[in-house]
């Protein structure tokens, strides 16, 4: 059965604050969603997976997943303790991603291999978009989707 994870995009995600990002962080914390991708050796520096993602035009995007692990070594390697998603900008792009759309990857029968949707924020109704700014401010952030 196919699983899918929904991350709603910020504006470092889709590059709009003009910074430099390694890519979307996937949090450590959520166990599910790490194992929701391929399964990384976390004893080796930097491990990473390519996998490939197919998008609702039937383009193929191959996406990096690693963890910067560097800081888990003694002594450390690097600063960096985080899991990422890089080599994603084209496909924003070509996807006109902006801050509050989301992204979509759903699992597939073969292993490493997913379908990835960007979903637009701007075809919510004016009723919703209204109710939501009176929300409090919450971090975006990953969730399943069911």
């Amino acid at each position: 059965m196919s699983k899918s994870y929904e991350k709603i995009l910020t504006k470092n995600d889709t590059g709009e604050t003009g910074g430099h990002q390694a890519g979307i962080l996937v949090p450590k914390a959520d166990k599910k969603l790490l194992e929701f991708f391929p399964l990384l050796d976390t004893t080796v520096f930097n491990p990473d997976a390519w996998i490939t993602c197919t998008d609702p035009s039937g383009e193929q995007w191959e996406i990096r997943y690693i963890y910067y692990n560097g800081k888990t070594f003694t002594p450390p390697k690097s600063t960096r303790n985080e899991y990422r998603l890089t080599h994603m900008t084209k496909l924003l792009s070509t996807w006109d991603a902006q801050a509050g759309d989301s992204v979509v990857f759903t699992s597939t029968e073969k292993a490493g291999h997913y379908r990835v949707e960007v979903r637009s924020s701007a075809s919510e109704s004016k009723e919703a978009a209204i109710a939501k700014e009176a929300r409090p401010v919450v971090l975006k952030g990953w969730k399943p989707v069911y």
